[in-house]
């Protein structure tokens, strides 16, 4: 047990430089529980509101941004976090129920609301501390992929489906619900954050040319 644990953080501790390169820190409790109460990450939040109020998140609730909510990439959703802005250590405390940032070098998407705790909503960014609080039980473990790009056209995402498919083994299309429809093209289906870690790092250094991004999504 103490040696599993070992290798656990030996493989966080190499993911750490690239971590670092997108502008993203986290500090893990217990190597093995990724997703448990008092795992700290920091890194940028951006929010979002219209026009993606009153729309479906990807956990299939209404998104409403004056409630105290977020999205997440690899978090369950459940989960409660709290999040510190590190320029004026205003706090607020938000459910995980939605997925994103699509962007690399952001750590996560809070409603206007919750933006608006943190005085973000004229910068639009913040870098932020966040701490998990809780997660439900029944959300422990679970899979993860890579996320390798999101197209509005269809043919431009299953041609990357199939690139990817042909390199890494798998690879399957997700439709992201919005008018219009984002196809979301992610690869593997892996129950290790550690592993998926490394398929991520291996994508990003083998296709560049393909992939314009690649980090790792939880498979709800």
């Amino acid at each position: 047990m103490r040696s599993a644990r070992i290798r656990s953080l030996l493989l966080f501790l190499a993911a750490a430089p690239i971590l670092a390169g997108c502008g993203r820190k986290i500090t893990v409790p217990n190597p093995d529980a990724v997703a448990s109460p008092g795992m700290v990450e920091e890194g940028i939040a951006s929010w979002y509101g219209h026009p993606y109020h009153g729309r479906r998140t990807a956990s299939g609730e209404t998104y409403d941004m004056e409630k105290l909510t977020a999205a997440h990439r690899t978090l369950p959703f459940g989960t409660q976090v709290r999040v510190e802005s590190l320029a004026n250590h205003k706090s607020v405390e938000v459910r995980i129920n939605d997925r994103g940032p699509s962007s690399m070098d952001r750590l996560i998407d809070l409603s206007r609301a919750a933006a608006r705790r943190l005085d973000m909503i004229g910068p639009g960014t913040a870098r932020v501390r966040l701490a998990v609080l809780t997660v439900l039980e029944n959300a422990r473990g679970n899979y993860y992929a890579v996320q390798v790009g999101a197209f509005q056209d269809k043919k431009r995402a299953e041609r990357l489906r199939h690139d990817m498919e042909k390199q890494f083994g798998s690879a399957k299309l997700v439709a992201m619900a919005g008018k219009p429809i984002l196809w979301r093209v992610l690869v593997g289906r892996i129950s290790n954050m550690e592993a998926a870690d490394e398929l991520a790092r291996r994508i990003r250094k083998e296709s560049r040319d393909k992939a314009g991004t690649a980090f790792i999504v939880r498979l709800d």
